[in-house]
């Protein structure tokens, strides 16, 4: 029989394998290379190099729209099929073989963006499997500790996980991707004979992602076992739906957790928006290439491994309320710098020409969004157990998703919005200011120690 650690470790594996897709496809290596060529796709169809930022910018939020919204409207009813069949593994398994075959597709994006909108749905229907994999993983982390130990196990996996991204764009930035000079980190040409001139050290990334997933998700199968046995009469659609119904009529009811789920909606909408848009606004507006991009993005993952691990410790010690809302107030001033900043003005006060100053404040600020989105994260999953019935985690953390994902199109709407509106990057991201101020707000009315007296009242009797 497998000790308590082992499934531990196990759950933390998963972190660790996904976090690549984040890290490397979402933020620092894909997504910033998918601006390029995309930018550089529409230069070649007439728009101005302004006009042509601009598109790319709101195409990747249009991808990011879809997917989230697919995320959404699917993960309640996925977790509450996996609580009421008592199976959470196979559904990982199935959608984790999803995530390696659209991982790997990302090679077919070449610099003359011929496929640019086929790998775009393929990475983000990728990214979807990649979430929905993550919910029910989330769901497991109840049975792992106690109240006392379970906000430290959280901030451990994440942390974990996130020292998975350091160690991957290391591996990338040392020996894959290449510069405009066709020479990686170190100044070498990228491994295996892959060739500058086509990219194929940066593209290189999609197959990397997909090895990476496959083998690190190895420990994770081996260790983790399920919650309950499995049910031995099947559930059926009409069922599992009648009684996701009953419990969302609960959430309206259950003021500590419905001010939760509706403010960590907004506030997480926009971390993910930074997240999506860090790199694309770091080589549109500063004009990085994806070695500078990967560096900050190293800074952005160390920074993220070791806060978050401290973020679990002040959960431990302090509950997850405290870390929620002192790391929004950081996403809020980072998000300010952002709309304040460019190549040649730092709020308005010019720069000399060729001044560091912006690339040294973005570093920062990098630092700054992964300590603190992977703080609130970790915070956030653990407030969600202290409103979640130990009899339905998956179908809890499919409602935390759902509030995740629900309003998915909201920040990449508003920023692709305002961005086209503005035809400003910077000014693109001012919604996501509006955003986490409205979801500090509503963290006013959540209670720290949850609402468990309030569980039995608003479940469904029939199970």
């Amino acid at each position: 029989m497998l000790s308590q650690k082992k499934r531990i470790w196990g759950w933390m594996f998963f972190d660790w394998a996904q976090q690549p897709y984040a890290t490397l496809g979402l933020t620092f290596i894909f997504g910033p290379f998918f601006a390029s060529v995309a930018a550089t796709y529409f230069i070649s169809q007439g728009l101005d190099a302004t006009a042509a930022g601009a598109q790319s910018q709101s195409l990747w939020s249009l991808g990011q729209t879809i997917s989230g919204l697919f995320i959404a409207f699917t993960a309640p009813l996925l977790g509450a099929w996996a609580d009421a069949s008592g199976r959470k593994l196979p559904w990982i398994f199935w959608f984790s073989v999803i995530v390696v075959i659209c991982a790997a597709s990302l090679w077919f994006l070449t610099p003359d963006g011929a496929l640019l909108i086929p790998v775009l749905i393929l990475f983000w229907f990728g990214f979807f499997a990649s979430e929905s994999a993550l919910n029910i993983n989330n769901a497991m982390l109840p049975s792992l500790g106690d109240e006392k130990t379970v906000g430290r196990i959280s901030g451990s996996g994440g942390a974990f996980g996130y020292w998975g991204g350091v160690l991957s764009l290391f591996i990338m930035l040392l020996l894959l991707a290449e510069n405009d000079a066709g020479k990686t980190l170190i100044g070498i040409p990228p491994l295996f004979g892959l060739d500058p001139e086509t990219r194929e050290g940066t593209r290189s990334v999609g197959p990397f992602i997909a090895i990476w997933y496959a083998v690190f998700m190895i420990p994770f199968f081996l260790w983790s076992r399920e919650d309950k046995p499995p049910r031995t009469i099947r559930p059926t659609i009409s069922k599992v739906f009648s009684e996701l119904v009953v419990t969302l009529r609960g959430v309206f009811k259950r003021r500590s957790l419905g001010n939760f789920l509706l403010g960590s909606m907004l506030y997480r909408d926009a971390l993910n928006a930074i997240y999506s848009f860090g790199g694309i606004y770091a080589a549109l507006v500063l004009g990085w290439h994806t070695i500078q991009i990967g560096v900050f993005g190293i800074i952005a993952a160390i920074a993220a491994a070791i806060l978050t691990w401290v973020g679990g410790l002040a959960d431990q010690k302090y509950g997850p309320k405290p870390v929620i809302m002192f790391t929004c107030w950081v996403l809020v001033g980072v998000s300010i710098v952002v709309v304040g900043m460019s190549r040649e003005s730092l709020f308005g006060i010019p720069l000399p020409e060729g001044s560091m100053i912006p690339d040294i404040i973005f570093y920062i600020c990098g630092g700054l969004l992964g300590g603190a989105g992977g703080a609130n994260y970790s915070a956030s999953r653990t407030m969600m157990i202290r409103h979640t019935h130990p009899d339905r985690p998956a179908e809890s953390f499919g409602l935390f998703a759902l509030t995740g994902k629900a309003t998915a199109f909201l920040a990449p709407a508003l920023v692709g919005l305002f961005t086209w509106w503005t035809g400003s990057v910077q000014l693109g991201f001012l919604p996501v200011i509006g955003l986490f101020l409205i979801g500090l707000f509503l963290l006013r009315y959540v209670d720290k120690d949850g609402d468990r007296a309030e569980w039995s009242a608003y479940l469904p009797q029939s199970r």
